[in-house]
């Protein structure tokens, strides 16, 4: 780790900021590619902006060089990368069947995108660091590229329904960025700490699973991302300030 008693090097502060420019560019090539009809590579595009803007807050935290600048230059680059191109993606390969309703779906992964941003940055002081409030945005665009990658394990007879599913997900997926629906942010580490090996087994497991068939397993992997914050926040959360309700009635009694 650096010591935070001395300076950091102005090359420590281009660092992270080169990751986010790497998602930049991924995003932006998406849109160039699914212009030009390559729906695969657009798709392929987006994952790999995902895992730039994972690693840039990495490398900012670890070399102690983050900062104001580059916390608003990576929001930009998000709108981009996951706002943008998942809309011309969608629009491109799918919603131009519907129309005027096929743009306004296409449309609402820059809106709310854009939205849910701006939320996540005027509250993110105080708010919680175990959940994000919505979708997070780049969970939203990799779920959209996910299915475009996850269209030759679809069984034949549902082929014909492709279009109406990929206009679904272009409304679902939006909506649920700027919902109050609580998503894990996996940013407390306290269970990895407490179990480290069995932390490392699951670890390798999912890297055999999407390494053995990666279209399947990431759409699966952001399906069950997205299922997670409907069950906990709807069923689970509900149930716990029931029986937290009825423990403090106990208590008062």
């Amino acid at each position: 780790m650096r010591d935070p008693s001395k300076p950091v090097p102005r090359g420590v502060y281009i660092l992270p900021n080169l990751f986010t420019t790497a998602s930049l560019f991924a995003g932006f090539l998406s849109i160039t590619m699914a212009f030009a009809g390559n729906f695969d590579d657009a798709a392929w595009a987006i994952l790999f902006s995902a895992l730039m803007d994972g690693l840039d807050g990495k490398v900012a935290r670890l070399t102690g060089s983050a900062s104001q600048f580059g916390v608003e230059y990576d929001s930009l680059a998000d709108a981009i990368a996951f706002g943008v191109a998942p809309g011309v993606l969608a629009w491109a390969w799918q919603l131009h069947h519907f129309g005027r309703l096929g743009l306004a779906a296409a449309f609402l992964f820059a809106a709310c995108g854009a939205l849910r941003l701006a939320r996540f940055n005027v509250s993110v002081a105080t708010t919680s660091k175990r959940f994000f409030i919505g979708l997070p945005i780049p969970a939203g665009g990799c779920t959209f590229a996910t299915f475009v990658l996850f269209l030759p394990h679809l069984p034949e007879f549902m082929l014909g329904a492709v279009p109406h599913m990929a206009l679904g997900l272009s409304f679902l997926a939006p909506l649920l960025m700027v919902s109050r629906v609580r998503y894990f942010s996996f940013k407390e580490y306290g269970f990895v700490k407490a179990h480290p090996f069995s932390t490392l087994v699951s670890a390798l497991l999912i890297f055999v699973l999407l390494f053995s068939m990666p279209r399947l397993w990431a759409f699966l992997a952001c399906l069950g991302y997205i299922l997670s914050g409907l069950i906990y926040t709807f069923l689970l959360l509900p149930r716990r300030n029931k029986q937290i309700l009825h423990h403090l009635t106990q208590q008062n009694s």
